[in-house]
């Protein structure tokens, strides 16, 4: 059982699955054992629940190393693999292990251990012991993979190697790294655990090479040749045992050892799409690793953890009990506040175990502190209150003291005056003369011993000098062996050097010699006989070294000076070359010699000595007894000064007191004047300390939640999260204070004034965000996209020398962080983006460690000292990033985004410093001056404090203690009397300042409008100085006035307008309305007057269900309008209106089928609903209305300026620009500013001075170099297509933040376009001028910027032509062509099969030839300037035949002769739109134009009014969308239910899909026959469709298995997993499948018809009438028809063709086919309606968009014959999208034929109205 929840339960992640696992082997353990599987594991069941569940289980633990004594060595105590019953003695080992392992690890590791640990601590060492055993550990950031994966190592006695990443790791480090690991496991047999984390994959290549070794043991190619001889040559011994030996056999031998040997323990995370991709990419990752699954802690580890951390904690056991709860409350309720975040506000945010720890620390450690600093501050309270109360109380005790103390003063100092004559004339009579006699004594005597001191020494130094040479000689006696003596003796006819000092040393030692003959006969003296006698003297040696040299007699001394030292072969050296004992023995003599020398002439001088010393003896007799009697004398000579000493000190010990009394006096007076006033206030304070101490568990609780787990959430849901933390607090009985607040628990007013002062916000939410950087353990990161953390942390540490860096500057950032660690410096990392450099992991987790005795902590390849100074502040610019748990668990993140309270105080000081510099300069010094004064005040309050605290015993005698509290309250008071003059004077300033807080507040919305565009286009960013910047220019060129309200006025209208104008020279032109309408309603809902549930309701239709009423039986009232006026119903103004629809339905239709609804007043009583409210009904009953309403809303409560958007200027662009600031245009489909930007260079002189370059891959170092000359050289450097660069997007980031004002050349101007893109730096958008040059929407706004666009805008050129009537009508006509070419883009499919991009070239070029035309011809020649326009300028764009057809009806409209000629000419069937006068001025066509409306209708464009219903709902939807994206700033979000939908889908599907068709039976059925080629056609068919059920059925069959988790899904099969999952045709069914625009299920119903439609055939014959839709190919069917007829009559095929008889509209009226051709029925007709009296085609009903086409006979027909009539040539598409793509077989993948269809109207009339066959719709 173990073993199989171990193999297949450790890999589930769903909690159903598990239980269904869990089952399963109950049902398996019955069966196949017979065993009853909840009494087999009963003692699992601790909580005695009877049956075993996956709580149980988890108890169900196997390991070897529950007996630590156990080493599991060969010849040591084995180690067994058995059951652990016990938990808590299991968890009581592992903590043993862990104990050890931070006894000798660098890197400890704090853990709690409880069961969740050691579960999973038991499946990593039951991995790590099996061979071959790898992991992969799967769970979020901080879930303690690596921790675990560490300890078990340990465990399991192996070592753990991990890499470490720097900033240079690349491919080639890596490979050294597993190198090594490989050599260790299968070169040296070591087992090692690889750790390794998907935060250390810089590249994929490592994942590779893992999967290589997982899977062969090795990493092919890895080791060069000698490297790979190196490692056979380890492996030989070993491998060699095994009869190994050939090369092949030894890799073998080593590779598989590697497999074995080396555990690979991979960490992931399951966070995002790259952990899904990897195990697809590389399969070992799965079959080659036990998986172990880091699950969400449950509950019982959650509390473990908890009460682990609080038991240490000081605590009633109530409150302990309580605060475990609570903190697993916390941890749960953030995880769901995080679904929740991301489901409203598409924001991610992680609650993991490493939250938990860090709740818990944080609770620890605040609580310890705020409890010392509480304890300390009310301590110092209470005791300067008993300071106060003592001194008030010792003032009369000490008056009575005093009386007491002056007649005993009196009376002491008489008897000191007595006692100082006595001890006067005993001093002068007695002691001093005898005194006198002793030291003339003394002095004799010390002379007598000078004297001999002095001859003492002289014989000392005469004796230093001797006796070096006797210790040279008894020394050298010392070096003397035995072997040495010996030698000597051996010698029977010694060298006469050794004879000559054997002789010598004989005499020394008055031997005497023995008489011999010399070789003539005569007597001589022999001493080597003697010697010899000597020499076996065992005590020689210490003889000589014995010898009395003080007494050496004198003939001795004198033989030896006179036969043997004037003997020049008598010397040491000489002797040494005999042996060793003469040298030594020579030596000694000579010694001996020199040393009578000196005793000689010390003896006199020794005599001298001892006569001196007896002298002196004699002396010091009589001075001894003279000193005795002196000190008789002088002891009572002391005894009456120490009787004096006493009475003296007692005299002044009373005058002393008399003082003290005196000054204490003083002091207490001047205490109690100072203090007196401070008693009840620090009263108070002491008992409001003492309710702070009791509330502190509480409230430091809720503080440690926040710092932990909030930092990243909205100031919205961190207080809402709070709150209900607050109230679970008080649930469970945990003192707390009654309201919470983070600055008051942990805020320091005096250091957040500080901070304010530095730029801070001043909010409470940037102030708590500042309480949490200061109190955090972990580096904060910040989430600051307007720059105000940046800012505050700039000045802040300004003055501690900040050192500033970014990832960007590459290896350059590590240099200058690693000085700022070692120097205690503060550093900000600014601009990262959603991943850090991993080299900056040791620095983010605080990884320090002792080395030397000092902290030290390892950065990248170095070990830096740490010092504990340093500070490490991150910042981001990005307004949502996703900080997966890898990263966020390293670091505190904190949402920085600005608000509204602190923006606004903000922009109000902008305003004032303004408009009143003098108030804004005197609130600031006051703001600087107070927070300088409160300093000052609270720290002499702390000093006076600390003085009272720190005085011992009683105060008043504390001289310095009363000085420095009487000099500091004066202080005090001096800065409080000022403190209260400036508050008074701020007062008043903040009344004067008051008078402009509607502007602050009004400018602050107007920010937060514009930030929020972001959300819909990440090329909208706009910086907050830019913003301000912006605001002081309005303020300065805003219409003055005397009056402030009038003055607030003029700026907010010029500001507002004025930002409106700049940021829509940013937004594409889609949006420009939008923004209009957003900034309207923002600052109307600021005023108070849109309700919030209205407008959630305009942007979403309502949420949930509405009211129960009735849907009205009428066709108009759809159930989407009625749905959401159902819940439109149960908003306050609109309670009763879905009652009123249904009961008055046909006064609301008149609304409904009006062409303006919005312009319509509603029936009673919905007549008094405000502009807004209007929209609300008007989304309901008309949403393609929507926008044309939107339009009026703007102008009825701002102004028309706000729907009608400036047209682009560049030459204002340029001047808002600078050499530091760039500018970009952000491009759109077909828009090209190069023209235009060259043009404008020109104007400008920098022609020849403009360089440009398309970026693309390698030309980043190119652009870098052309932007460092054009800085230096002032030219203009244009940078195309910056999107094609992501990759050289960060450099461009870091020189553009290198820019300096003061050395770039202030010509210099960098010039960027770019395709919206989000990996264009946020730093450069926000700094830049961004311009986008689309064409305006509308034909007003089109035609007045074409009229301004050179060359049509120079005078010179519009007026200048030689026939003006001519060139200004068609010119005229010309822009109207223009403006609606590209208008009709809008309409999709409508107004053109493709997009095209028709842009200000190609009206640039058109308008030159216009006039170049007309002025060289006589006659104007309309076919030239036709074709030029229409073919080649704008037609060379077209692709598709059928818009080319179009293009020319829409030219010939407004190329014409009577255009040329007509004053008035209708360019539309209304003639809203005509030639305004002949040869009209510029004033008159732009004042005609201006008349236009400024939203055309679609007659305009030669279209039906239904053309814009479809656009018009697309438009609605889009701008609702969009404000909803910016509403909720994110979004989106699935139900938990989602993948069982999906299933049932799948299940669904597979169960209608029918099987294959029988093709070889169909053929035997149908054969081939020559005069019937339908028969080809539907087997070709058939197996068309047969192709496509294999891919879907086999593609159904693979999902469903993998949502069972019977198998891995494929990347096809994922991506078509989610496109089902929102219902649309995934692509690997489009590639295989028919063109269809249908939802999924609508698309598998379409497709069950056409299969149905083919085997009907089959069974029943040829149709009589053909769906045509239902072809897979239809043109093949076509084909067929036109076959059969030529072969039946001999036709060529190529010279038949159809005509089109339009027949009856019911297929079911036709019992029998043609005799020739096909009917055929199922098109659709887009753009008109049919009318079936006159069977031709008529205007489109309104409101009606599609309708049925009649069945159509299909007659074959020789081309000569077809018939002749007014038709329109009716192109019909197989999809509502129209455009296609030419396949393989020569026809276009959508569109089919032509079909000339009956009309009676021009056929261009159709043309332009866009009308088309459909052979299906998109639903």
């Amino acid at each position: 059982v173990h073993e199989t929840m171990r193999v297949f339960g450790d890999r589930l992640t769903d909690d159903r699955d598990l239980e269904w696992l869990i089952g399963k082997v109950k049902h398996t353990t019955q069966t196949a054992f017979g065993a009853d599987f909840n009494q087999l594991l009963a003692h699992l069941d601790v909580d005695s629940v009877g049956e075993i569940g996956p709580d149980a289980m988890r108890r169900c633990v196997f390991g070897n190393y529950m007996d630590v004594e156990a080493d599991g060595e060969p010849g040591g105590k084995p180690r067994l693999y058995e059951e652990v019953q016990d938990t808590e003695k299991l968890i009581g080992v592992v903590e043993e292990y862990l104990v050890d392992f931070n006894g000798t690890s660098k890197r400890p590791m704090n853990l709690a251990m409880f069961l969740y640990t050691a579960e999973h601590i038991s499946r990593i060492t039951r991995v790590l012991n099996q061979p071959g055993g790898n992991l992969l550990c799967v769970g979020v950031g901080g879930s303690g993979r690596q921790s675990l994966s560490r300890l078990s190592a340990h465990i399991c006695k192996m070592d753990v190697i991990q890499v470490e990443i720097s900033k240079t790791y690349g491919v080639a480090e890596w490979r050294e790294d597993l190198k090594r690991m490989l050599r260790m496991s299968g070169g040296e047999g070591k087992h090692v655990v690889f750790l390794f984390s998907d935060s250390q994959i810089k590249t994929e290549v490592f994942v590779e090479d893992i999967n290589n070794i997982l899977n062969a043991g090795e990493v092919p190619n890895m080791f060069p040749n000698d490297e790979r001889m190196a490692v056979l040559e380890m492996v030989r011994p070993a491998a060699a045992h095994l009869g190994l030996e050939s090369q092949l056999e030894l890799w073998s031998f080593f590779t598989q050892r590697c497999k074995e040997m080396l555990h690979v323990c991979f960490c992931m995370s399951p966070i995002g799409d790259a952990f899904r991709e990897r195990l697809r990419q590389f399969p070992s990752l799965v079959n080659c690793c036990t998986i172990d699954w880091f699950k969400a802690w449950p509950k019982d580890a959650l509390e473990a953890v908890a009460s682990k951390f609080l038991k240490e904690i000081d605590l009633d056991d109530d409150v302990r009990q309580g605060l475990k709860f609570i903190c697993q409350k916390f941890h749960s309720s953030v995880r769901e506040a995080s679904v929740k975040f991301l489901s409203e506000q598409g924001r991610h945010n992680y609650v993991t175990p490493t939250s938990y720890l860090e709740l818990l620390t944080a609770f620890n450690t605040l609580l310890t502190v705020k409890r010392a600093q509480t304890t300390r501050m009310k301590s110092r309270y209470e005791v300067g209150l008993r300071k106060i109360a003592s001194a008030s109380e010792q003032v009369a005790g000490m008056q009575n003291e005093l009386e007491a103390l002056k007649p005993q003063l009196i009376k002491t100092v008489g008897e000191v005056e007595v006692l100082m004559e006595q001890i006067a004339k005993e001093k002068t009579e007695v002691v001093e003369p005898k005194k006198a006699i002793a030291q003339q004594e003394e002095a004799v005597a010390a002379e007598g011993a000078a004297k001999a001191k002095a001859v003492k020494v002289e014989c000392e130094g005469m004796l230093a000098n001797a006796m070096p040479i006797l210790t040279e000689a008894v020394s050298a006696l010392d070096t003397l062996k035995p072997a040495d003596i010996n030698y000597v003796k051996g010698l029977k006819n010694p060298p006469g050097a050794i004879k000559l000092v054997m002789e010598a040393v004989c005499v020394m030692l008055d031997v005497k010699p023995a008489k011999a003959k010399d070789d003539t006969g005569k007597s001589i003296d022999d001493y080597w006989k003697p010697s010899m006698g000597l020499l076996t003297d065992k005590n020689f040696l210490d003889n000589l070294k014995g010898y009395d040299k003080d007494n050496i007699p004198p003939k001795v001394i004198a033989k030896i000076r006179e036969k043997y030292l004037t003997n020049e072969d008598f010397t040491p050296e000489k002797a040494a070359n005999a042996s060793a004992a003469a040298e030594g023995m020579c030596k000694w003599v000579c010694a001996m010699d020199k040393y009578e020398k000196v005793a000689k002439l010390i003896a006199p001088k020794q005599a001298a000595l001892k006569e001196a010393d007896g002298e002196f003896k004699v002396l010091m007799v009589g001075l001894a007894a003279t000193q005795a009697e002196l000190k008789a004398l002088v002891d009572k000579l002391d005894a009456m000064e120490s009787d004096l000493a006493e009475n003296t000190a007692k005299k002044n010990q009373l005058e002393a007191d008399v003082d003290m009394c005196t000054v204490k006096l003083e002091r207490a007076e001047k205490l109690i004047a100072g203090l007196g006033g401070e008693r009840d206030r620090w009263t108070e304070e002491a008992r409001l300390l003492g309710i702070r101490y009791t509330n502190l568990t509480g409230d430091v609780l809720v503080c440690a939640g926040v710092i932990s787990y909030l930092g990243a959430f909205t100031m919205n849901i961190r207080t809402e999260i709070a709150e209900e933390w607050v109230e679970l607090c008080a649930q469970q009985d945990i003192p707390r204070s009654q309201t919470f607040s983070l600055s008051q628990v942990l805020g320091d007013p005096v250091v957040i004034r500080e901070w304010l002062i530095a730029g801070l916000p001043n909010d409470s939410f940037s102030i708590d965000n500042g309480i949490i950087v200061d109190n955090a353990r972990r580096w904060p990161l910040m989430i600051d996209p307007q720059g105000q953390a940046n800012k505050w942390v700039r000045q802040m540490e300004r003055a501690n020398n900040l050192q500033v860096i970014k990832l960007s500057e590459g290896g350059e950032y590590i240099r200058t962080l690693e000085n700022a660690i070692q120097f205690g410096l503060p550093v900000l990392l600014e601009n990262v983006g959603e991943e850090l450099d991993p080299s900056l992991e040791p620095l983010l987790l605080k990884q320090v460690f002792k080395s030397g005795g000092m902290n030290c902590i390892r950065l990248g390849d170095s070990t830096i000292e740490y010092s504990s100074d340093f500070r490490f502040y991150i910042t981001t610019k990005l307004r949502n990033p996703h900080y997966l748990p890898e990263t966020a668990v390293k670091v505190t993140l904190l949402n920085f985004m600005i608000t509204l309270d602190g923006l606004s105080d903000q922009l109000l000081g902008v305003v004032v410093a303004k408009e009143r510099p003098d108030l804004e300069e005197a609130k600031n010094n006051l703001v600087v001056q107070s927070a300088q004064n409160k300093k000052k005040l609270k720290e002499i309050e702390d000093k006076i404090l600390e003085v009272l605290s720190s005085s011992e015993g009683n105060i008043l005698e504390d001289e310095s203690a009363i000085t420095i509290i009487s000099d500091a309250k004066i202080v005090s008071n001096d800065i409080a009397k000022a403190q209260e003059e400036a508050d008074a004077t701020e007062k008043e300033i903040d009344l004067a300042r008051m008078g402009y807080k509607p502007s602050g507040e009004y400018t602050a919305v107007l920010f937060f409008t514009i930030s929020d565009l972001a959300e819909i286009e990440p090329m909208y960013q706009y910086s907050l100085t830019w913003f301000v910047n912006l605001f002081v220019a309005s303020i300065a060129a805003a219409e003055a006035s005397e009056n402030v309200s009038t003055r607030l006025e003029h700026i907010k209208d010029h500001f507002t307008y004025s930002l409106y104008c700049n940021i829509c020279r940013s937004l594409f032109e889609k949006d420009k309305l939008l923004f209009a309408f957003l900034l309207c309603s923002r600052i109307m809902g600021a005023q108070g007057r849109i309700d919030a549930t209205e407008w959630l309701f305009l942007l979403t239709g309502g949420l949930g269900s509405g009211v129960d009423v009735a849907k009205p039986d009428r066709e108009w009232v759809t159930s989407k309008c009625w749905n959401e006026l159902t819940r439109l119903s149960k908003l306050d103004a609109f309670k009763g209106i879905a009652e009123h629809v249904a009961s008055k339905h046909q006064m609301w239709k008149v609304v409904y089928d009006h062409d303006s609804p919005h312009t319509q007043s509603f029936p009673d009583p919905w007549t008094s609903l405000d502009e807004f409210q209007k929209l609300l009904v008007m989304r309901c009953i008309r949403p393609d209305k929507v926008v044309p309403a939107v339009y009026e809303f703007v102008s009825c409560n701002m102004d028309v300026r706000y729907v009608t958007p400036p047209p682009f200027n560049l030459s204002a662009c340029y001047d808002d620009s600078a050499a530091t600031i760039p500018l970009i245009f952000v491009l759109s489909a077909g828009s090209d500013p190069m023209a235009g930007l060259l043009q404008f260079a020109e104007e400008k002189d920098m022609s020849m001075r403009i360089n440009y370059i398309s970026l693309g891959q390698g030309q980043g170092p190119k652009a870098a170099a052309m932007i460092k000359e054009g800085l230096s050289a002032g030219n203009w450097v244009v940078l195309q297509n910056c999107h094609l660069a992501p990759s050289w997007m960060q450099a461009l980031d870091r020189i553009c933040e290198e820019f300096n004002a003061e050395t770039a050349n202030p010509d210099f101007r960098l010039w960027m376009t770019a395709y919206p893109s989000p990996i264009f730096p946020v730093t450069i958008l926000q700094n830049s001028v961004k311009m986008t040059n689309e064409p305006p929407k509308g034909i007003r706004a089109n035609m007045t910027r074409s009229l301004q666009m050179e060359p049509i805008g120079n005078a010179s050129f519009f007026d200048g032509c030689s026939k003006p009537k001519h060139f200004k009508a068609m010119l005229f006509g010309l822009c109207f062509f223009h403006a609606n070419v590209q208008e009709r883009r809008k309409f999709g499919p409508l107004g053109w099969n493709i997009p095209y991009g028709f842009d200000d070239g190609d009206l640039r070029i058109s308008v030159q030839q216009l006039r170049m035309f007309i002025d060289e011809n006589d006659e104007l020649p309309l076919a030239a300037l036709r074709y030029a326009t229409g073919e080649c300028n704008y037609g060379g764009r077209v692709t598709d035949d059928k818009d080319r057809i179009l293009l020319n009806a829409l030219l010939e409209k407004c190329y014409c002769s009577e255009i040329a000629e007509s004053s008035h000419y209708r360019l539309t069937e209304s003639g809203l739109y005509h030639t305004p006068c002949e040869a009209p001025t510029m004033e008159q066509l732009t004042g005609y134009i201006r008349g236009l409306p400024i939203l055309p209708m679609p007659e305009a464009f030669g279209m039906h009014a239904n053309a814009d219903i479809t656009k018009d709902q697309a438009d609605t939807g889009i701008m609702c969308n969009s404000l909803l994206l910016m509403t909720q700033s994110g979004g989106g979000g699935g139900g938990g239910g989602a993948e069982a939908a999906t299933a049932a889908a799948v299940n669904e599907f597979l169960a209608i899909i029918p099987a294959d068709f029988d093709i070889e039976a169909t053929q035997r059925k149908w054969p081939v026959l020559y005069e019937e080629s339908m028969n080809t056609v539907l087997a070709q068919e058939m197996s068309r469709f047969n192709k496509l059920l294999v891919v879907i059925r086999d593609s159904l069959v693979a999902i469903n298995l993998a949502i069972q988790g019977l198998s891995i899904m494929s990347s096809e099969n994922d991506a078509a997993h989610r496109s089902l999952a929102v219902g649309e045709i995934p692509a690997l069914w489009k590639a295989a499948s028919y063109p269809s625009m249908k939802p999924v299920a609508s698309y598998m119903k379409d497709l069950i018809a056409r299969l149905a439609m083919l085997q009907d055939w089959c069974d029943t014959g040829i149709p009589i009438v053909f769906w045509v839709s239902g072809f897979y190919f239809v043109q093949s069917f076509l084909t067929a028809a036109l076959q059969n007829f030529a072969r039946a009559n001999n036709f060529p095929i190529d010279e038949v063709s159809y005509d089109f008889l339009p027949m009856g509209m019911d297929p079911a009226a036709f019992t029998q086919g043609p005799k020739d051709g096909v009917y055929i029925q199922g098109l659709f007709i887009e753009g008109c309606d049919w009318d079936t009296g006159a069977k031709q085609l008529c205007e489109s009903k309104p409101k009606l968009l599609f309708v049925d086409a009649p069945v159509f006979w299909l007659v074959p027909k020789l081309t000569r014959d077809l018939l002749s009539f007014p038709h329109y040539n009716c192109p019909v598409y197989r999809t509502l999208e129209r455009r296609g793509v030419l396949a393989t077989t020569g026809h276009s993948t959508n569109f089919v034929m032509f079909i000339r269809v009956p009309t009676d109207k021009p056929s261009e009339h159709w043309t332009m109205r866009g009308v088309a066959f459909l052979t299906t719709l998109a639903d």
